[in-house]
Formats: C-alpha cells, sequence, structure tokens
C-alpha cells in the first residue's frame, strides 16, 4: 500500500478565523474495497441453506416416525397364523343357540397346532387372525364343519379280536381306535349280532350348520 500524494498546503495565520465545524477531508488513496455480492448469489445461498434445512427437518420426522410405528407394532398382541400352537376356550351350538360343547368357564383351553389338526376347517379359519384374549363369534356352514352325509361310511364289522366279547348296545355312541391310521372315531351302533355289529361311522354333527364363540387366551410362535 503506497502513502497518499500530498496536496497543496494551506497555512492559516493565527488571526485567521477557523471554522471549527469544518470537516477536513480524508486523504485519499489507493485503499482496496471489498466488492458487495451480488444480491442473486445471495439469495440463491439463501435458498440453499433453507432446502438443507427443511431436508434436515424432513430426516427427523421420518425417524421420530419410524420409532413410533416400531414401538406400536412391538406393544400389539400376537397374531395367530398357521404354525402356531393355540390356545383356546370356545362355545359350540346350533343354529338355534342350543349349546352342544364348551370349555369357556373351564381352565382347560382346547390346544393345537393351526393347519395341522384334525380340528375342522372352519374352526380353523376362524382362529387364524385373532390376537390374544380377542372373543368373536362366527357361523361355520356344514361344509367347513363336519360336512355333509355320507353312506358308506355304514360299515358291518365281525366280531373278532378287541370286540368279540364286548357289549354294544344299538343307538349308543362309541369311540373307535382304528390303529393302521392311528386315530379315533365317533361312531353310532346300528344293529348287533353275535357275529357281526353294524355301525355308522359319521360324525353326529354331518350335516349341520354351526355357531362358535371363540376365546384365543395364548398364541406360540414356532421356534
Amino acid at each position: 500500500m503506497s502513502d497518499p500524494e500530498p496536496k497543496d498546503e494551506i497555512t492559516l495565520n493565527s488571526a485567521d478565523p477557523v471554522d471549527e465545524t469544518a470537516t477536513v477531508p480524508e486523504p485519499s488513496g489507493d485503499k482496496e474495497k471489498t466488492p458487495a455480492e451480488p444480491n442473486d448469489v445471495k439469495k440463491e445461498k439463501g435458498g440453499q441453506n433453507r432446502q438443507k434445512m427443511l431436508l434436515i427437518a424432513a430426516g427427523i420426522v421420518i425417524i421420530i416416525a419410524l420409532v413410533a410405528i416400531g414401538a406400536y407394532v412391538l406393544s400389539l398382541p400376537p397374531v395367530a397364523t398357521n404354525g402356531d400352537t393355540v390356545f383356546v376356550y370356545y362355545n359350540e351350538s346350533f343354529e338355534n343357540g342350543t349349546i352342544i360343547s364348551t370349555n369357556m368357564n373351564t381352565t382347560d383351553p382346547l390346544v393345537f397346532t393351526l393347519g395341522n389338526s384334525s380340528y375342522i376347517a372352519g374352526f380353523q379359519d376362524a382362529v387364524i387372525g385373532m390376537s390374544e384374549n380377542e372373543v368373536k363369534t362366527v357361523d361355520i356352514p356344514f361344509t367347513k364343519a363336519y360336512g355333509a352325509y355320507d353312506p358308506g361310511l355304514i360299515q358291518m364289522i365281525n366280531r373278532t379280536g378287541p370286540i368279540a366279547n364286548k357289549t354294544f348296545i344299538p343307538g349308543h355312541y362309541y369311540t373307535v381306535y382304528y390303529k393302521p391310521a392311528n386315530s379315533y372315531s365317533l361312531v353310532k351302533v346300528l344293529n348287533v349280532t353275535p357275529t357281526t355289529i353294524t355301525w355308522d361311522a359319521n360324525n353326529p354333527l354331518v350335516g349341520y350348520n354351526l355357531t362358535y364363540t371363540i376365546k384365543l387366551a395364548n398364541v406360540l410362535k414356532p421356534s
């Protein structure tokens, strides 16, 4: 930076009046000045900053929402799906409301695995999607209950082996174990002779539309 150029000197005599309010001009020099930033550049930078702040705020909102959703999902009771072991209380009744069977007022729930059970399809379908402690009532048509009557299930059996000396009374129901299938069936005895027994293996509830009130007490997910 160079020294300022000298101006013409002005000599003041002591008798000359001095204007004390006069402003002495500053010496001019070649002092550098910072150029002003154009307004459009300032606006552009301001817009970029606002955009960054909006993006940060949006990101924070999304994170908070995801955390809230995750906490809500974790707080929900488990929902029964295929493969789950369920503990169920129920009322089984005819369409007119007559109760056929129930365990609702007991401490002995029905326990089975959804999708891998001999229980009627309509009953299992009704449990799927229920959450713990949920109660609902469903009407199940006979096609999804015990099916239609099948005359082919009337059988004449020779009285040999385990049933040779067992007493059977026509009109009564008996539980029969089928060893080859490892399953039990309820049969109604129709006729008895010294050498044969005729029974009907159709379930007593075939052909009936049924109503169930179901309470899901617990759900165990497969490990």
